[in-house]
């Protein structure tokens, strides 16, 4: 296999785009969605809040220890770049197989999703396009990226604005129509030791929705400024993230009685067909698909960066590393998109989106050590940006990970397995790329 040259990417992105790609990678349905799974635990408005909180410090801790990795080590790749240099090569390819996977099962889920929520917006709603709709948005949106990176970032910069604008607007109406009946008592606050399993269990489902703080880490290589624009971007985007998140959950708890809360599978939804009647329900899917379209775009963003960033080291197909004149790694962005359509069409994503919350905590636990072990290595390194409090705010965020991780082996032992055996199966992978990287 002989080595291909390795494209450029364009330095042209900034702050907007960084705050964009966090917020619009990070905030999807999952708010409009978890607050009554979390109610249905908790019972009890201050705990509600309060575990939005940890979750949101947990994102933080997170978002300031992948701020100084990112601006020491400026490349595109993400988390993969940090493993490598921290664990070496089958470190680096660990991180790198598990990320892909991550996020190519993550096209796959929110083009079904975006198909699904768009069928519903038919009068009757058409079940069968879902699958065909999910298949084109994946592919118009892979068009519009291999246009360029201006495109795809201009993109990310108008969907995260409309987002946040329709969040926002959907709190004020809250607080405007909503009935004031947060102080409903009918729903009851488990004991100790249940509301400690309880409290796990909540704090599961907000990690996963606070998943998407780090998007910007994958661009840093193609940033104007990295080492002035993305602590700016990182620590601005999450902190947007984390005051939207807190403002729907109070106006929900302002809107809706704590049983109707932690009975509804979309409370948004309830609360906009209160205010608007049937018609309520259609903003809401309205609201998600955009939601969903700002994600894909992301997540179609950086997906491909991974793969370009392991064939550049070697670690993957060296053709991985074309970039065509927009800006796009192509070869990459082709695979990244092939392999989103075929698990839509196989359905198998189902089991990908499942094992994903696993993969996160593991990769976020994998750059919290790499993190000591580069301070410790190699100390000269230049840091335009250091981690406030360590070493014990990384400890912190390491320890959170670490119980993640065992909550989720307890609790779901099934999908956890299928994570092991594909962490493990990375191993074989990694020995056959390694070989023919060598021809």
């Amino acid at each position: 296999m002989r080595p291909q040259p390795p494209g450029n990417l364009l330095r042209i992105l900034g702050i907007s785009f960084g705050i964009a790609v966090n917020v619009g990678g990070t905030i999807g349905v999952g708010i409009l969605r978890t607050p009554g799974m979390v109610a249905a635990q908790l019972g009890s408005g201050w705990l509600i809040v309060a575990v939005w909180m940890c979750g949101g410090a947990y994102a933080l801790l997170g978002t300031l220890i992948v701020t100084e990795l990112g601006t020491m080590l400026p490349r595109a790749g993400g988390w993969y770049v940090y493993a490598r240099r921290a664990f070496g090569q089958y470190g680096g390819f660990l991180i790198g197989w598990s990320d892909w996977l991550s996020q190519t099962g993550a096209l796959a889920y929110l083009a079904i999703s975006i198909g699904d929520f768009t069928a519903q917006l038919f009068d009757p709603p058409r079940a069968g396009l879902a699958k065909p709709l999910a298949i084109a948005t994946l592919l118009a949106f892979a068009w519009l990226h291999w246009v360029g990176l201006r495109a795809g970032s201009r993109a990310q910069e108008i969907t995260s604005l409309l987002k946040a604008v329709a969040l926002i607007a959907f709190v004020a109406l809250c607080f405007s129509f909503g009935g004031g009946q947060s102080g409903d008592a009918s729903v009851q606050t488990p004991g100790f030791p249940l509301l400690l399993v309880a409290v796990v269990i909540a704090l599961q489902s907000i990690v996963v929705t606070y998943d998407g703080w780090y998007s910007a880490i994958y661009f840093a290589e193609e940033d104007q400024n990295p080492a002035r624009n993305l602590p700016r971007s990182m620590i601005g985007g999450i902190m947007c993230t984390i005051g939207i998140y807190l403002l729907v959950n109070l106006a929900l708890l302002y809107a809706l009685p704590m049983s109707a809360l932690a009975a509804s599978i979309l409370p948004a939804a309830d609360v906009a067909r209160n205010i608007f009647g049937g018609f309520g329900g259609k903003i809401i899917t309205g609201i998600c698909v955009l939601s969903l379209l700002s994600i894909l775009n992301a997540v179609l963003l950086l997906t491909p960066r991974i793969l370009f960033a392991m064939g550049r080291d070697g670690l993957f197909w060296r053709r991985a590393t074309s970039v065509n004149p927009g800006g796009t790694p192509d070869v990459a962005m082709f695979l990244s998109t092939a392999a989103g359509i075929a698990l839509v069409v196989s359905g198998t994503f189902e089991k990908l989106v499942a094992i994903t919350s696993f993969f996160y905590v593991f990769i976020y636990g994998a750059g919290c050590g790499a993190l000591y072990l580069m301070r410790k290595r190699e100390p000269g390194l230049t840091r335009p940006f250091r981690v406030p409090g360590y070493p014990w705010s990384p400890a912190v965020f390491l320890a959170a990970s670490a119980a993640f991780l065992v909550g989720s082996m307890l609790s779901d032992k099934e999908n956890s397995l299928y994570a092991v055996a594909l962490i493990a199966l990375s191993y074989p992978v990694y020995r056959v790329i390694d070989r023919l990287n060598r021809k």
